[in-house]
């Protein structure tokens, strides 16, 4: 009879760690602050979000349904960002210089190649040098506020919907990009690369895919 009670006591702990873990790992944008109303600008909110998963080991940062204003998105290792259906994020405008990272230092190559591949940081969402990421989830990008051609003279300005540079593990499932911008997807040496089931809009290229492997 102890024995009985000793097993289910270990099992009912087992259970409470579990639920606690499944917890720990999901964060949804609203608890920290976002407003899903398409008028309030949630780039603080969002990136706390991602940030609190990051120092936690990773996870998942939830969107549920709504339409989220934002800048750039600081993406990190182990963080997948969901989606849920009805979800929009979408890429707010410029307003007096405020709005997305400006573009990374003067590059040499940018005389070699357009603006939009040089550059990564004036993104919607962005990343470098990261491992095990995602974007999923049926909801839509929308980059509203994205110019559709290169405008580096514009402080603030965003050009591409996600743009990820030297990452590994990386994967794009389920979700649509409306108005991408210059690019909807700028990939750069990003290694064991997936992107599946997504649909994308852009005046240039939707997907820009360099020096990547599957």
């Amino acid at each position: 009879m102890k024995s009985k009670k000793l097993f289910l006591i270990i099992l009912l702990i087992v259970l409470i760690q579990l639920l606690t873990s499944a917890k720990e790992v999901f964060y949804n944008v609203i608890d920290f602050g976002a407003k899903a109303d398409g008028k309030t600008n949630n780039t603080a909110s969002i990136n706390s979000a991602i940030e609190t998963a990051a120092r936690n080991g990773g996870g998942t940062v939830y969107f549920p349904a709504g339409e989220y204003l934002s800048f750039t998105i600081h993406l990190k290792s182990n963080i997948t960002l969901y989606l849920a259906q009805g979800a929009v994020l979408i890429g707010d405008s410029e307003k007096n210089g405020v709005g997305y990272d400006l573009p990374e230092a003067d590059a040499w190559y940018k005389k070699f190649q357009d603006f939009g591949h040089s550059y990564w940081q004036n993104s919607l969402i962005y990343g470098d040098s990261l491992k095990n990421v995602a974007i999923i989830g049926n909801g839509m990008i929308w980059g509203r506020g994205l110019y559709t051609y290169d405008k580096p003279d514009i402080k603030g300005s965003g050009n591409k919907s996600i743009a990820l540079k030297n990452c590994t593990n990386v994967t794009i499932r389920d979700i649509s990009i409306l108005h991408g911008g210059h690019f909807a997807y700028l990939a750069t040496g990003v290694d064991n690369l997936t992107i599946d089931n997504v649909r994308a809009d852009a005046d240039q290229d939707a997907f820009d895919i360099d020096c990547c492997k599957t």
